[in-house]
């Protein structure tokens, strides 16, 4: 999370850390926007002492942007805007430039919200008015387009493997929410809203007690009131949830499997049993543009065509670089939408990992032509551009 406010951001020292691995794949060599670090350090404590007990009397500080006090609450529970701190706005609109949010806020990690579209970020923070020490700090970043904002949400959420124990886990807020211990995340339409709860006061047992607690409410409350669609991009949207991993999407808004410029797509991480496996979504306004991403996904040397399955299909082997293993797809193409199934590379790199936690062709199959045989409904990806 960006560095606003009076707080230091629990991401600032991680912020190259986040901006090299976010160049990095999915799987080996094929997606560059899933980091594969672990969660970020976690928060320094407060530069400043705490609010006092008396900070949310009057009703607390003002929303100052005419913009996000649409959508932002003077109070949510017992806490209120800091009447001692400040609404900070950059770009679009805002009293700070985006040259700003580079320089001074972001701490290194602009470049990494700017390929996804950043337009405009609002940045303050709520204080508990029971003076207990708590403090919520609130960072709204809104993209050009829904893929933007969708795709910066999964890349915070899904810092590695989502069957961790540290991955945050599912909140019920906004378009889709997660939440972890002192930090959550809330999605919308164009709108990232990232969440940091801190109290230097606290142990770290009251610190994820108290931090759940609050972060659900200020999460719910923005994610309600906040414009925009509730509906996932469509890539998203079509892939199923049976077996789906919890919180276990990665959206990508361009080069995939190593193709460049194609996208956006949805991978999807998936369990049954003890068996894992990817699937790969993207949806396209027509067949022509489907065809066209379709053939560049394909085109590896090494890629084999498959027969009777979809309007076309491949086999595709993806190469690990260094000690990373191969990982290998099936690929199939049905009208405007195209389907990939194939390994998980974590399960690949999991210690004592053999050729059997590999998904056969066969069985990349028979998950295949379900999924196909629905593709003839597909929407258009641009039935929910908003």
């Amino acid at each position: 999370m960006p560095n606003f406010a009076r707080f230091p951001s629990p991401f600032a020292r991680s912020a190259l850390l986040l901006l090299a691995v976010a160049l990095q794949s999915v799987c080996s060599g094929c997606s560059k926007e899933e980091r594969k670090g672990g969660e970020p350090p976690p928060a320094p404590p407060p530069s400043t002492s705490v609010a006092s007990a008396s900070a949310c009397t009057n009703g607390g500080g003002e929303l100052t942007d005419a913009i996000s006090a649409a959508w932002l609450s003077k109070r949510v529970a017992g806490y209120c805007v800091d009447p001692q701190g400040e609404v900070k706005t950059y770009g679009e609109k805002g009293k700070l430039t985006m040259d700003e949010v580079c320089t001074t806020a972001f701490d290194g990690e602009c470049e990494v919200y700017k390929r996804f579209g950043l337009k405009r970020v609002v940045a303050m923070h709520y204080v508990d008015g029971g003076g207990k020490g708590g403090t919520v700090e609130v960072n709204v970043s809104q993209f050009a387009d829904v893929a933007g904002a969708y795709g910066m949400y999964t890349l915070r959420v899904v810092a590695g493997d989502p069957k961790e124990p540290s991955t945050p886990k599912v909140l019920a807020a906004g378009g889709a929410g997660a939440i972890g211990t002192g930090r959550a995340y809330v999605w919308r339409g164009p709108h990232l809203v990232e969440l940091q709860y801190v109290n230097e006061q606290e142990s770290p047992a009251e610190l994820a007690k108290s931090s759940a607690a609050i972060l659900e409410l200020v999460g719910k409350d923005i994610g309600q009131k906040l414009p925009g669609s509730l509906a996932l991009p469509p890539a998203a949207q079509a892939l199923p949830a049976e077996n789906r991993i919890p919180n276990g999407i990665v959206f990508q808004t361009k080069d995939v499997l190593g193709a460049v410029g194609v996208g956006p797509a949805a991978f999807g991480f998936y369990q049954e049993g003890d068996r894992r496996w990817r699937l790969l979504s993207i949806v396209k306004d027509d067949v022509a543009q489907a065809k066209g991403a379709f053939k560049a996904m394909t085109s590896k040397p090494g890629t084999l065509p498959v027969a009777g399955v979809g309007d076309e299909a491949a086999h595709v082997v993806i190469a690990g670089h260094g000690n990373e293993p191969k990982v290998e797809f099936v690929m199939a193409r049905k009208g405007n939408a195209i389907w990939g199934i194939g390994d998980e590379e974590y399960a690949l790199r999991a210690p004592g990992a053999s050729d059997s936690a590999r998904l056969t062709k066969e069985s990349a199959i028979l998950k295949l032509k379900p999924l196909l045989a629905a593709s003839s409904l597909a929407p258009p990806a641009t039935s929910t551009k908003k």
